[in-house]
């Protein structure tokens, strides 16, 4: 144990040092520093509920439980923290959180601190997000934790021979709330008898609440939606090689892109790439005669991605070229669109499942994706199929929520906050 939590400080001094260094560079880690740079002001003399979300997926995993115990307990306060920039800077100002702060590095007197001021009566974890101090102080202090719509893997360290360590984080969560039977599997063989709930995935609820509430097609109005739209989100250069040859060879596409990445300069590239291409921000400011002759549109604002996916003929998700892997493929197939992407798909389960089912593509090469169009092409049902099969795996996967909820309620897990 001596030489694990040993381990552990050398790993954190070593994050910090290189958040540090990388600072020099890189916009992000220098964001992170700022963010840091001072402790977060709360006041702790009133009971709080705590979620905590590494970036800004597993807030969008979060989102509708955190929406769901607001709308239901309007007076307790909720702190909302994230890791990593990317998730506070878009979200530092979210309507349905008290306070929006950055989680202070991992630490003895950092947790004792955080969680003191916070004086959380729940506190609920996403997905990914194991931070030694603060895990097992809110143990010590025996206040409720719940770690939701996790997902395991062989491939982690719980369970391997080393994975001692990391085994005990799991031990600090008072519930774990999994996405499937496989993680619950994999749980159970490190001896996890308890306390383990497939209770399925939040981002399910979210995407069907996203199309429930659609923005009026009005807001499109760049494009004709009778025509064949390719809709590619959350691209990357390696994604955007792709996309070209697709350009290149199917006139018959209207393409609209929006990257992961939607500064200047990575904007400005994709423009050089694409002939007839415009930026979505242009057309906003009335700068464009006949928008609906442009055959390439680069949108560059946060915030459209996933009521775009709804004009699409095909969505095309990005990140399958990355070690990370794809982004959210469930804001295309909620609106019943054949999803295509990369080859890193496997971390996903919703990937590995539609591609079984037959509403999802992996392409490695642009001849995959060809040979996929010319089969579309010559048997035009098939695609309707690959559609209607994405919609439906969607809304038969909701629920995640209500069952998270009933659970707290069940438990009794809030209390009033004058106790």
């Amino acid at each position: 144990k001596t030489l694990n939590l040993i381990g552990y400080s050398i790993f954190l001094f070593l994050y910090r040092l290189g958040i540090s260094i990388t600072s020099l560079w890189s916009p992000k880690s220098q964001l992170c520093l700022k963010g840091r740079r001072r402790f977060p002001k709360i006041d702790p003399s009133s009971k709080k509920i705590w979620v905590h979300c590494a970036s800004l997926g597993e807030f969008e995993q979060a989102r509708p439980v955190i929406e769901a115990l607001k709308k239901q307990n309007p007076n307790i306060p909720l702190v909302l923290s994230f890791f990593s920039p990317s998730g506070f800077e878009v979200r530092k100002d979210y309507a349905f959180a008290d306070k929006v702060i950055y989680l202070p590095m991992d630490g003895r007197r950092n947790a004792e601190r955080l969680i003191h001021d916070i004086n959380p009566m729940l506190v609920i974890w996403v997905k990914y997000e194991y931070w030694f101090h603060y895990l097992k102080t809110l143990n010590n202090k025996k206040i409720p934790t719940l770690l939701i719509s996790s997902i395991f893997r062989t491939s982690q360290p719980f369970f391997k021979p080393y994975g001692s360590f990391w085994r005990k984080q799991l031990h600090f969560f008072s519930a774990l709330s999994v996405q499937d039977e496989e993680s619950s599997k994999l749980l159970h063989n490190i001896g996890f008898r308890e306390n383990i709930f497939i209770n399925g995935d939040t981002r399910f609820d979210r995407v069907l609440h996203l199309a429930s509430d659609r923005i009026s097609s009005e807001n499109f109005g760049f494009v004709d939606e009778k025509e064949k739209i390719i809709v590619a989100g959350s691209t990357w250069k390696d994604d955007e090689d792709l996309l070209l040859h697709f350009h290149q060879t199917h006139s018959d596409y209207k393409m609209i892109i929006v990257p992961h990445e939607i500064g200047d300069t990575h904007v400005e590239e994709i423009l050089k790439r694409f002939r007839h291409s415009k930026r979505y921000s242009e057309w906003k400011k009335n700068n464009i005669s006949e928008p609906k002759k442009i055959k390439v549109w680069v949108v560059d604002k946060i915030g459209l991605l996933s009521t775009l996916y709804s004009i699409s003929t095909i969505s095309y998700i990005g990140g399958g070229f990355n070690k990370s892997g794809i982004h959210n493929i469930l804001e295309a197939a909620v609106w019943s669109k054949p999803v295509i992407f990369g080859p890193n798909y496997q971390k996903f389960r919703e990937a590995k499942d539609l591609i079984r089912m037959g509403g999802a593509f992996s392409v490695k090469n642009p001849d995959e994706w060809n040979s996929i169009m010319e089969t579309w092409h010559e048997f035009p049902e098939k695609m309707k199929e690959a559609s209607e099969i994405s919609g439906v795996y969607v809304r038969s996967n909701g629920g995640a929520t209500e069952r998270i909820m009933d659970y707290i309620y069940r438990n009794r897990l809030l209390t009033n906050p004058s106790n």
